[in-house]
């Protein structure tokens, strides 16, 4: 199994939760929000670019749009092998948090 690097599994987890609306500016957006930082695009498709590349997403052209000026939107989603990636990736986690004595803050 190869596991992803973290950039690679929360792209990967944010395209799954937006489903047919995960473009660059709308994963841009989810992962701002849900991590309380700051995302730039480019940090966002050179992970997309490699996960592409290996088969976990894969990719369409979504109907031209106003906004754009009549260009097209690449959207993105998972293949069945980027599922699967996920699905190892929580097993891992689930095995290693399993038995641990819970964390508490530090005073």
């Amino acid at each position: 199994m190869d596991l992803l690097g973290r950039t690679e599994e929360i792209i990967l987890l944010a395209v799954w939760r937006l489903q047919d609306d995960a473009y660059g500016v709308s994963i841009r957006k989810e992962l701002s929000r849900r991590t309380r930082n700051d995302w730039s695009l480019g940090a966002i498709y050179a992970p997309l670019h490699r996960l592409e590349q290996k088969g976990l997403v894969s990719t369409r052209l979504g109907d031209p749009g106003e906004k754009r000026g009549g260009r097209r939107t690449v959207l993105y989603s998972l293949t069945s092998k980027g599922k699967g990636a996920l699905m190892d990736l929580k097993a891992v986690q689930d095995s290693l948090w399993t038995g641990l004595i819970s964390l508490k803050p530090a005073r």
